[in-house]
């Protein structure tokens, strides 16, 4: 039998006598990544009005930031094994504030889009980097985390945005609202650094080792069945990454335009106008923090439908009958539909059979960016040709895609079936036997053993 020393050597050497000052770091992390992006989103109508730009216009610079996040994404795995997923998060949290005060002062369209593709760049090191280092310390406690940690991240988003609100109310310079951002929070987020785990990520060679040390490696399987499973398992991928963008597509609709629209189309005050992606993340935090029950009660696809239909009538009624009250609570509802999303995607992912450890968090990660590059200038070109109003119609529509693709969610976590180590695995997906170790990472699992296919 496989002991647990031998399935995870690295976590064992790294975890510290005391996992909840790990977990507080790397929510202060979360909650950095959050306020920081925050903070420029309420100044954007007065960014577009500076450098007279139109809704086109303004909708390609701010693709420029996921255009960043999407070059740089894939080489976020490579800089975590080289310099761990401590330092890429601490280091790419105090790049993205620099990004991010250059984008507040650029003194031109071209500046503006530099500066966004370089703090999207650094957003994605980032963003990979904490979620790597939540995943580790969420092994330490053998439960589910990862929901408590999105929320905090959506803390930091409310802060950032009411920090911007209030920074555009009162009329002060971009210049140094967002100098007092990026020194505050890189302030806060190099002083969680010593808290963070100590040494080297978890070494997959280790683990593959230990497996066919003690048996357990996966059989080899004929030509035919492993392109079917290969099928199987890229095509569930594929629909996961598919979630994660839909969820990117709401957040991006906020985080982008929620302002623009509660100003210019409703006519909102400027202070007002700020409350839209101030709902949306306040919301999304509420999902999240009680995302982790929800899940353990009613598994991952159920809550994941029940959002959908949250986000679509919702975000629909509220175009459907606009005003400005009503869509900043449309803007509520989709931030709350699309709450646990992400991390629901990226968890599965996650522990996709047949793909190294990581290999799935970093390929939705980097792909669901695909959703917010493409937003802003596809909503941009709509409000141009039609209404912003129209163009926000993406909202609904990702509510409704969820909906369709959720079935490659867990039904019921909680019933997931795990089978001692050493135990020949009975699983079955399409006809093709698939497994891999689960070791410690299982939330609910206190010794390392196989788990089956979470979908049936």
């Amino acid at each position: 039998m496989t002991n647990s020393s031998t399935t995870a050597p690295s976590a064992a050497v790294a975890a510290p006598a005391r996992p909840g000052k790990a977990r507080a770091a790397v929510g202060i992390l979360f909650l950095t990544n959050g306020a920081l992006f925050a903070n420029l989103l309420p100044r954007y109508p007065a960014i577009m009005d500076d450098l007279s730009l139109s809704n086109a216009e303004f909708g390609l610079a701010v693709a420029a930031f996921p255009l960043g996040a999407l070059i740089a994404g894939l080489a976020s795995g490579a800089l975590i094994r080289r310099f761990r997923s401590s330092r890429v998060a601490v280091a790419g949290t105090i790049l993205t504030s620099v990004g991010i005060l250059f984008a507040g002062i650029a003194p031109s369209w071209a500046m503006l889009a530099a500066a966004l593709f370089f703090a999207g760049a650094m957003d994605a090191a980032t963003d990979v980097a904490q979620n790597a280092h939540g995943l580790r310390v969420q092994r330490l406690y053998q439960r589910s985390i990862i929901n408590s940690l999105h929320a905090v991240w959506s803390i930091g988003a409310v802060l950032g945005g009411l920090m911007g609100a209030a920074a555009a109310g009162l009329n002060l310079v971009p210049g140094i609202h967002l100098s007092i951002s990026a020194a505050l929070f890189a302030a806060l987020t190099l002083c969680c650094y010593r808290f963070l785990l100590p040494g080297p990520e978890t070494d997959d060679g280790d683990a593959a080792a230990a497996e066919a040390a003690d048996g357990t490696a996966e059989p080899d399987l004929g030509p035919a069945s492993a392109a079917r499973g290969a099928a199987a398992k890229y095509g569930v991928l594929a629909a996961l990454v598919l979630i994660a963008t839909a969820a990117a597509l709401v957040e991006d609709a906020g985080s982008s335009w929620s302002a623009i629209y509660l100003s210019d189309s409703l006519g909102a005050a400027t202070t007002i106008a700020g409350l839209g992606f101030v709902a949306l993340t306040g919301a999304q935090f509420v999902g999240r923090l009680l995302g982790d029950r929800l899940v353990d009660r009613f598994g991952q696809r159920t809550v994941a439908r029940a959002g959908g239909i949250i986000a679509a009538v919702g975000m629909g009624t509220a175009l459907a009958v606009p005003s400005v009250p009503g869509t900043i609570l449309g803007f509520a509802a989709a931030g709350l539909g699309v709450a646990t999303l992400v991390p629901a995607a990226m968890h599965a992912a996650d522990e996709l059979p047949g793909l190294r450890p990581g290999t799935g968090l970093t390929m939705v990660s980097w792909l669901m960016r695909v959703g917010f590059l493409v937003s802003p200038p596809v909503v941009g070109a709509i409000a141009d040709v039609a209404s912003l109003r129209v163009g926000l119609f993406v909202v609904p529509l990702a509510g409704l895609l969820v909906l369709v693709l959720s079935a490659v969610l867990a039904k019921r976590m909680a019933d997931l079936p795990v089978e001692p180590a050493g135990n020949d695995p009975e699983l079955d997906f399409a006809g093709i036997s698939c497994q891999s170790a689960l070791g410690s990472e299982h939330p609910r699992t206190p010794t390392p053993g196989k788990r089956r296919w979470p979908w049936p």
